[in-house]
């Protein structure tokens, strides 16, 4: 029973990262329709700040959050005005071109501002303190990861399903150019739809620092997962995204757990069987 807890605790913390970080590229693909495999280097971009403001600038740990995503978003806007926005209409190959070579350039950058060591992120003394779960302790940042993947998740569902914004957005991804005639601004929904995915891949980013470690090569690293939890989920599905994470999560954490020698075989064996029996992933959108 200790081992079950063990798995599950950590599992879930692990799939609530892979969700925040996933999510944002799962409303780009599956909704704005653009393979953008440069999602990870936002996760960068935000971790990167993150290091900079806290570990640099000696900022404490909540403002050097704040600032770190506030400042990826900031640099997504004109990346999604200036490059993004050109490459809507393009086939998938052109698509990948163009985002993979985005992403190197955002390597190259936090290669030659920071270098190519571990960028770990200070946490505050709340945070590193162990909780007694009764059949573990473990650090508070486990639990604080849990809470907070929980509420992006009832936060994306109210945006997307109970606002005005995720009316108009849903109504640009069915139809642009009647939603433009009815007086959407389309453009500016698509920059700000792309805003929020970079700003939950830099909060992903930072929260998850201690699982999984920020470095200049991090989107390359982890890029292979971040896909793996979309396809699962089924592009453009919050719910199938959270579903996937979560599920990923503890089975990569059980695999670890039970046979560690043969954890990543495990992994991705499971994963192409799920894709087979589930091709269009676990939740398949209504076009």
């Amino acid at each position: 029973m200790t081992l079950f807890l063990n798995i599950l605790v950590d599992g879930v913390a692990y799939g609530m990262i892979l969700f925040m970080i996933s999510v944002g590229l799962s409303v780009t693909m599956g909704l704005m329709r653009v393979v953008n495999l440069a999602h990870g280097g936002f996760a960068l971009l935000g971790g990167t700040f993150a290091h900079w403001f806290a570990a640099e600038l000696g900022l404490p740990f909540w403002p050097a959050l704040v600032l770190a995503v506030a400042l990826t978003v900031a640099l997504s806007l004109p990346l999604e005005r200036v490059i993004y926005r050109r490459i809507y209409g393009f086939t998938d190959l052109q698509q990948v071109l163009a985002t993979i070579g985005l992403t190197f350039l955002m390597i190259a950058s936090v290669n030659f501002w920071q270098g190519s060591s571990l960028l770990p992120v200070p946490l505050p003394e709340g945070l590193k303190a162990s909780v007694d779960l009764g059949f573990r302790t473990l650090p508070a940042h486990r639990l604080m990861v849990i809470a907070a993947g929980l509420a992006v998740v009832l936060g994306l569902w109210w945006l997307l399903e109970r606002t005005r914004f995720g009316i108009r957005l849903r109504a640009a991804v069915d139809n642009r150019g009647t939603a433009s005639a009815h007086g959407i601004n389309t453009d500016r929904i698509f920059m700000a739809a792309f805003g929020l995915g970079a700003g939950l891949a830099a909060l992903g980013g930072v929260l998850g620092a201690e699982i999984l470690p920020i470095d200049a090569y991090y989107p390359l690293r982890y890029m292979v997962l971040f896909l793996i939890v979309v396809a699962v989920g089924g592009m453009g599905s919050i719910a199938g995204s959270f579903l996937a994470a979560i599920g990923l999560g503890l089975l990569e954490t059980a695999a670890r757990y039970l046979a560690p020698d043969f954890a990543t075989i495990l992994f991705f064996a499971l994963v192409m069987a799920l894709l087979a029996l589930r091709p269009n992933g676990l939740i398949v959108r209504a076009q």
